[in-house]
């Protein structure tokens, strides 16, 4: 699709994002802003006691942040007068109702004016609590729903989940209900919201009996999520509860023309608005940085294996195109992000690039002096993996 026609269709354009404090929504909200000045308005669902929270936050998290560098610099002076006139703060958050934005002016002219709902929001750690990832992950997603069906000039929903839905099975997978049914094991897609809210609010309950303390409520919740997610077929809550949020917005979706966006591992900007902005450590960073400051040696891995990462920027610039490709067609559609099938990366090519930067560019110790790094043993089995790891006992 021409660049032309997609900053065409965002003109004048009025959007909720929410999930705007994460990773892609920094990333979305700074691309829209960007290439489009002439977007009517943004509106950006923020976690926060008030309006004004939710303004200091998104100064805080968001527009202050480095990743606004360059549009910044392209506005100069004007460029906080611009954040003010396109952009607004919501106090609110998915897991309520109306997504929990109290004024009622303020609600009825966003269900006069949103024209898309862009949903970001979630919460991406693997073993969290069942009740939180729930709320936000699954039923989330139906406060989105509902408010969008609320929308008087709606025209597009857009959903980011995870490749990862598919869960461990490999070859091809149909794209159909019959085939998540039975990769969920078929848990009754209407009875879920009771079933697992029930279950969740059951044991709370038992635990608040008991003068749980906050943290062994906490470790029961997880504990709780990783066996739910072992009983259904997947590897942990974060992936589960993202599978049942789809099985929601595809049976809950009515006539509102979705695209549900499936990224795998999200990774630093390739090229906008400036290429390496990452935030956190996300995915394999943590690896990389172990093995910079010369604490990771050796993994159990083949290296033959593909590692699939795309850059956050492809990923928003997908987000983007299909919101424009698939506006105001009802029904529902589907898109993977991945780089495994054209540009597929081996965990060897990726050793061998993380050699090549760390001597190139060494990690300093405390007194200046630069760690040297050998390339990463990679062990094809964790027999190997386990003798490795014993060797420097025997030394």
């Amino acid at each position: 699709m021409e660049l032309e026609s997609i900053l065409e269709y965002l003109k004048n354009k009025t959007i909720i994002i929410t999930g705007a404090t994460g990773f892609v929504g920094k990333v979305l909200v700074e691309k829209i802003l960007r290439v489009q000045p002439d977007v009517k308005r943004l509106y950006l669902l923020l976690r926060a006691s008030d309006a004004n929270s939710a303004t200091q936050r998104m100064h805080n998290e968001i527009t202050g942040k480095e990743l606004f560098r360059v549009l910044r610099e392209k506005l100069g002076a004007d460029f906080d007068s611009f954040i003010l006139e396109k952009v607004v703060a919501l106090s609110g958050d998915v897991i309520f109702e109306d997504l929990g934005v109290k004024p009622v002016k303020l609600k009825e002219e966003m269900c006069n004016e949103v024209q898309i709902i862009l949903n970001s929001a979630a919460t991406t750690k693997f073993d969290e609590r069942y009740d939180v990832a729930l709320e936000v992950n699954t039923f989330g997603v139906l406060n989105m729903l509902d408010f969008a069906k609320k929308c008087l000039k709606l025209e597009m929903v857009v959903h980011v989940s995870t490749a990862y839905v598919c869960g461990e099975r490999a070859g091809l997978i149909l794209e159909d209900s019959a085939s998540m049914d039975e990769m969920a094991k078929k848990p009754s897609k209407f009875d879920l919201k009771s079933q697992e809210k029930k279950m969740v609010e059951s044991k709370l309950k038992e635990l608040q009996a008991q003068n749980a303390s906050e943290e062994v409520i906490t470790s029961a919740m997880k504990d709780l999520g990783t066996a739910r997610s072992k009983l259904y077929g997947w590897p942990n809550t974060y992936v589960l509860t993202k599978v049942m949020g789809e099985m929601y917005l595809g049976h809950a979706k009515g006539n509102l023309s979705v695209a549900i966006i499936r990224p795998t591992m999200i990774t630093s900007t390739y090229k906008e608005p400036f290429s390496g902005w990452i935030e956190g450590f996300r995915t394999y960073d943590s690896l990389i940085g172990g093995y910079w400051k010369g604490k990771l040696t050796g993994i159990p891995v083949d290296p033959m294996s593909v590692v699939d990462m795309i850059p956050v920027d492809m990923v928003v610039n997908s987000i983007i195109t299909a919101m424009v490709v698939n506006a105001n067609k009802s029904g529902k559609i589907i898109y993977h992000l991945g780089t495994s099938l054209r540009n597929p990366l081996t965990f060897s090519d990726f050793n061998n690039f993380m050699f090549q930067y760390c001597t190139k560019n060494p990690w300093l110790n405390n007194d200046g002096s630069p760690v040297k790094v050998e390339k990463l043993k990679m062990l094809r089995s964790m027999d190997a993996f386990h003798l490795y790891m014993q060797i420097p006992l025997l030394l």
